[in-house]
C-alpha cells in the first residue's frame, strides 16, 4: 500500500514537473537561485523546488511611445507620439541583468525620443524624420544591448503643432503654390512671345505665308453661321491703292 501510494506520488511530481516551451519562447532556468542554462523550445522537465523556469518571449514587441511635448531647437513646442519595434536576442541577459525589460526600454525610448528632437528644428524634423528615426534607434539600441534586447526601427508617428504653427504654415503653403503659378504663368508667356517672334520671322521672309494664314483663318470662322464681315489686310490696301489712283486722276483733270 504505502508502496503504490508512493508510485502515486511520483507520477503527480512527474507530470509537475513537465514544461512545454513553444517555438517562440525560451526558459531560463535555476538551480537554487544559481542560473543554470536555457532551454530551448519543446518538452523540459523542471524539479521543483529545486529549480525554476523563467518564460523569455523572442517574438518583435510593438511598444507604443507615449507622446510628449518636446521643445525644438528652433524653440517649437510639439508634441510627438513614436512606435518602438524590438525583440530579445539574449534571454539570460533579458532575465539577470534588467527585472523588467519592456519598463527599461519604455522609459529609455521617452527620454532618447526627447533628447534627439530637441536637437533639430522643426523643419528639419518635417523634412527628414526618416534619418531623425534611424538615429533615435541606433541611441536606444546602443543602451538595450546590455539588456539582450535588439531595437529593429524607431517610428515617429504623430506631430502635434500649436494652432497658430498650423495657420503660418498654411499661410506659407499658400504663398508657395501663389508663387509657382505665377512663375509657370510667365514661363508660359515667355514661350508663347518667343514663338510669336519666330513666327513673324518666317512670315516677313515669306509673305505668302501671311496670306495662307488670313486665308485659313476665314475658313475656320466660316465653319460657324455667323454674319462676321472680314476686310482682309491686302484687301484694305487695294481699296487705298484705288482711292490714290482715282485721287491723281481728280487732279489731272
Amino acid at each position: 500500500m504505502g508502496f503504490s501510494f508512493l508510485i502515486v506520488l511520483v507520477v503527480i511530481y512527474a507530470f509537475g514537473a513537465i514544461r512545454v516551451i513553444k517555438q517562440y519562447e525560451r526558459g531560463v532556468v535555476f538551480f537554487l537561485g544559481k542560473f543554470e542554462g536555457v532551454r530551448g523550445p519543446g518538452l523540459t522537465f523542471i524539479f521543483v523546488p529545486l529549480q525554476t523556469m523563467t518564460r523569455v518571449s523572442l517574438r518583435t514587441v510593438t511598444m507604443q511611445i507615449p507622446s510628449q511635448k518636446i521643445i525644438t531647437k528652433d524653440n517649437v513646442s510639439i508634441d510627438i507620439a513614436a512606435v518602438a519595434y524590438y525583440h530579445l536576442t539574449d534571454p539570460e541577459k533579458a532575465v539577470i541583468a534588467i527585472e523588467n525589460v519592456y519598463n527599461a526600454i519604455n522609459q529609455i525610448s521617452q527620454t532618447t525620443v526627447r533628447n534627439v528632437v530637441g536637437r533639430f528644428s522643426l523643419d528639419q524634423l518635417l523634412s527628414d524624420t526618416a534619418g531623425i528615426n534611424e538615429q533615435i534607434k541606433d541611441v536606444i539600441d546602443t543602451h538595450t544591448e546590455p539588456w539582450g534586447a535588439q531595437v529593429t526601427a524607431v517610428e515617429i508617428k504623430d506631430i502635434m503643432l500649436p494652432d497658430n504653427m498650423q495657420r503660418a504654415m498654411a499661410r506659407e503653403a499658400e504663398a508657395e503654390r501663389e508663387r509657382r503659378a505665377k512663375i509657370v504663368a510667365a514661363e508660359g508667356e515667355y514661350q508663347a512671345a518667343v514663338k510669336l517672334g519666330e513666327a513673324a520671322d518666317i512670315i516677313t521672309q515669306h509673305p505668302v505665308a501671311l496670306q495662307l494664314r488670313t486665308l485659313q483663318t476665314m475658313a475656320e470662322i466660316s465653319v460657324e453661321k455667323n454674319s462676321t464681315i472680314i476686310f482682309p489686310a491686302q484687301f484694305m490696301t487695294t481699296v487705298q491703292e484705288a482711292l490714290a489712283v482715282l485721287k491723281q486722276d481728280s487732279t489731272v483733270k
